[in-house]
């Protein structure tokens, strides 16, 4: 392994030992109807992540570290927006945001009701916003 990759972890992956998170992938365009409706109920938590920027691996391991939500309080979804950049564009468009990298959605009631991205992104907000 790399030094870098020691430092940051593998880009190529979204599993850490510390992340107490259990992801669904977003890989469809077609899910994203279901997370509104879903968010109707529970909430919905859309991490967007660069696979190949340490910003938004440094982002992603940070917010796995410091989420403290129990299980059924919110439904965190995980998007590498390289391998699906046509969602990410479908995800601004919907819930009208700006695009960016790494960023952080919550989403009620089908509106995001928060959104942050980079160094912004805090677990502990997005708790408070539950």
């Amino acid at each position: 392994m790399s030094m870098f990759n020691k430092l940051f972890g593998d880009s190529t992956s979204k599993d850490t030992a510390s992340s107490n998170i259990v992801w669904s992938d977003l890989t469809q365009l077609k899910q994203l109807e279901d997370i509104i409706e879903e968010s109707a109920e529970t909430p919905v938590v859309i991490f967007k992540h660069s696979t190949r920027c340490s910003i938004s691996r440094m982002a992603l391991k940070n917010f796995e570290r410091e989420y403290a939500v129990e299980e059924g309080k919110a439904k965190p979804y995980f998007l590498d927006l390289l391998e699906h950049r046509d969602i990410s564009n479908e995800i601004a468009s919907r819930f009208e945001v700006q695009h960016q990298s790494p960023q952080l959605l919550l989403i009620k009631n089908g509106k995001a009701v928060y959104n942050s991205s980079h160094s912004d992104i805090d677990a502990a907000i997005v708790k408070d916003k539950l």
